[in-house]
């Protein structure tokens, strides 16, 4: 089936290197990926949503989330936090350790299986359509080589957050660290302060020996580091760098803005890291691109990217950016009803939520108008 989104009137790529183009413009997906973007509104499909002027961009890729199975978490004893985060227009999610599993297994074998079913379930059943990346590999002691090599042939490509399971120190975390890249899996590791009970320390010294693809809540999660240690970090470590919503905010904005004078921000990308003590935010990465949108002084069309075209280079996806042959996972969008904003771009770069006006997986459309988000001014038709 061919399908238009016409009328498009403003579209925020996720490319950081080209992130806005004007409209009016014609989306069109074919077999739930984008065919193509068009000028004008002339595209003729099977099917098609008149967008009214409004806002597309990708759906949102939450970059740090702690699931379970399905789409319950025993953390906060809560059904449908990934749906109610789909309404909040995100489409996929990162795990970063199941970490939350009652009486979770901590042995060699246990880590494993754990790993491995998460991994396999969540690719066999998407709660509400969202596209939930689990499976993330709990270092504990006694894991060895053979053991990533075994993993990552049945899949697995995700280690969670170093500093969550019995590996403590750099040492120990370089090891494995490099066991999994040799094996093409992401590995993620916390830094800052404990998070929850059974979780540790993690300094910058620890950080640049163990060399993550990802350096998880460089503002906290919840509490932050320095932000003379966190600039270190910056300038002396590879891979990405996360900020999350269940962090510190003024250390959001101090890296943020560090990032932007260092000409690096191609590199932030931006998590939930729920659920969490600081419980569950539908609305969480939302919340975090008005931050540093508003307070970083960054074009929405930007800071966008940090949710969604940064972090599918950070984990070589099939979405986050709108352009032929990405996977369409959109979100319509437009000024919430009351906003100083006269569309998206103006109401988020003042820190309004947008309202989302739907939000499509795979070129079908999940949420027509979010209950969670503000009404958007506009309305989708759909012919």
């Amino acid at each position: 089936m061919r399908l238009v989104l016409a009328n498009v009137g403003t579209l925020f790529t996720g490319d950081i290197g080209a992130p806005l183009l004007e409209g009016p413009l014609s989306i069109i997906i074919e077999d739930g990926r984008i065919k193509g973007v068009e000028k004008g509104q002339n595209a003729q499909g099977d099917k098609t949503i008149d967008v009214n002027g409004m806002t597309v961009c990708p759906g949102l890729i939450d970059s740090h989330v702690h699931p379970v199975f399905g789409d319950f978490t025993p953390r906060q004893n809560q059904l449908g936090f990934i749906e109610s985060s789909l309404h909040g227009g995100v489409t996929s999610m990162i795990s970063a350790g199941e970490v939350h599993l009652p009486g979770r297994p901590k042995d060699r074998q246990g880590t494993k299986a754990l790993a491995l079913l998460a991994h396999k379930s969540f690719a066999a059943s998407r709660p509400g359509g969202v596209k939930v990346y689990g499976g993330a590999l709990i270092l504990e002691k006694g894991l060895l080589e053979e053991d990533f090599r075994e993993l990552a042939a049945e899949g697995v490509w995700l280690v969670g957050e170093i500093g969550l399971g019995t590996v403590k120190t750099a040492s120990e975390a370089r090891e494995m660290s490099e066991w999994a890249k040799k094996y093409g899996m992401k590995v993620l590791m916390h830094v800052g302060g404990t998070s929850i009970p059974g979780s540790s320390t993690v300094t910058c010294d620890d950080v640049l020996e163990a060399s993550p693809t990802v350096v998880c809540h460089l503002n906290g999660g919840p509490t932050s580091i320095p932000i003379p240690e966190a600039k270190r970090v910056i300038e002396k470590a590879e891979g990405a760098f996360e900020i999350v919503h269940c962090g510190n905010p003024r250390s959001a904005v101090e890296v943020t803005n560090f990032l932007k004078e260092k000409g690096m921000l191609s590199r932030l990308i931006i998590g939930n890291d729920a659920p969490s003590g600081t419980g569950i935010v539908p609305l969480g990465i939302w919340r975090m691109i008005n931050l540093i949108s508003a307070f970083c002084a960054i074009p929405a069309e930007t800071a966008v990217c940090c949710a969604t075209g940064n972090t599918k280079a950070v984990f070589s996806l099939g979405q986050g950016l709108v352009r032929a042959g990405e996977a369409a996972d959109l979100q319509v969008i437009d000024a919430p009803m009351g906003s100083a904003g006269m569309d998206a771009k103006g109401a988020i770069e003042i820190g309004d939520i947008p309202g989302v006006a739907a939000v499509l997986i795979d070129g079908v459309v999940k949420v027509e108008v979010s209950r969670n988000t503000p009404p958007p001014v506009r309305r989708i038709t759909m012919k």
